[in-house]
């Protein structure tokens, strides 16, 4: 027997607006009966796992345990200029001027995630 992996699981202080940015990340679309003030939301990726965003009292205190790491399709750089645009924030910054290494981004509520460079950068 096996398990399927069925979401990735995100508690926030607001599932909808965190749900409407990682929409706006991943260009994805929030589940079709996500509304404002909902305190369960979900985005649905073309592949794999949904991302299943979870209202709860408490906020967030330390580093993440788990995080989600982003391979762009236009460059790495290009794609942190995007993201900061939309309401990330700048947590940690291991790019090489080689082209080689990864940033650190947080998104609105500080939960860590990765930029990794894109597949032509990588080639």
């Amino acid at each position: 027997m096996t398990s399927v992996l069925q979401n990735v699981a995100i508690d926030c202080a607001n599932a909808y607006e965190l749900a409407l940015f990682w929409s706006k990340v991943t260009g994805r679309p929030m589940h079709p009966d996500d509304k404002p003030g909902d305190r369960e939301t979900e985005v649905l990726l073309a592949e794999g796992p949904v991302l299943f965003f979870n209202q709860v009292p408490e906020p967030k205190v330390v580093k993440n345990r788990l995080h989600l790491c982003l391979r762009p399709d236009t460059t790495r750089d290009e794609e942190v200029e995007r993201l900061l645009g939309l309401g990330a924030s700048l947590a940690g910054d291991h790019r090489n001027p080689d082209v080689t290494g990864w940033a650190i981004l947080a998104d609105p509520e500080g939960n860590e995630f990765c930029v990794l460079r894109s597949a032509s950068e990588r080639a």
